[in-house]
């Protein structure tokens, strides 16, 4: 089986973040809301395809999340995938791709790590090919994680992505081993991830960059 993806429609997208609104509760509270949809990986999407011969049904996710006065809520939405697949979503550090959609080379150069990750939710799709899934935590500008114990400091994870729950799911498209992206620790590869802003180089959790800064951070 194959599937077709239109390299220049996925770029078309705007780096996939696809709206930013802003919207004003009475005068004491300013909320934000953000699309943006998550790029599959090129290496396993025709394991990801409902529909493997029809290009014009592509597995898609798409995610919105909204700023709240304590939490955040994110929703994110899947569409055209393969029923039966089992996901694992997290929250990291690193995007695989450029805002291009090319792969980053500072990912390979990291030894293909994500960095810091948080495990978020579990996704499964079921026979209507879709999925709706929603969280509530802290996400936008704040999520972070931090070790003193191995020096690590406080870091940002803006970046949504989900990897396949179970690693023979992705042994067509060549997959071989296994990666920690689970809670048994024994997952398969990536499946989507977000991609950079093209104006902050930032994952699109960060609603607040500081452009003064070089390179640009995010106001907490």
């Amino acid at each position: 089986m194959t599937i077709r993806f239109e390299k220049c429609r996925w770029l078309a997208r705007g780096a996939l973040v696809a709206a930013v609104a802003v919207a004003r509760v009475g005068n004491a509270q300013e909320v934000d809301q953000k699309r943006f949809d998550l790029f599959p990986d090129p290496a396993v999407a025709r394991c990801l395809a409902a529909f493997p011969d029809d290009p014009s049904r592509p597995p898609s996710a798409s995610v919105t999340v909204k700023r709240g006065r304590l939490n955040d809520r994110l929703e994110i939405q899947l569409r055209n995938i393969l029923p039966g697949l089992a996901f694992d979503m997290f929250t990291v550090e690193h995007s695989k791709f450029l805002a291009t959609g090319t792969i980053d080379p500072a990912f390979v150069a990291r030894n293909k790590s994500f960095g810091l990750a948080w495990y978020q939710s579990d996704l499964e799709v079921k026979n209507d090919h879709r999925n709706v899934t929603t969280i509530q935590t802290v996400l936008v500008d704040q999520i972070f994680g931090f070790d003193p114990d191995v020096g690590l400091a406080p870091t940002n994870t803006f970046h949504v992505g989900f990897w396949f729950n179970r690693p023979e799911d992705a042994t067509n498209c060549g997959f071989t081993g296994f990666t920690p992206f689970n809670g048994e620790h024994q997952a398969g590869p990536l499946a989507m991830i977000s991609l950079p802003e093209v104006a902050t180089d930032l994952g699109p959790l960060c609603f607040n960059p500081d452009f003064s800064s070089d390179p640009v951070r995010c106001n907490p």
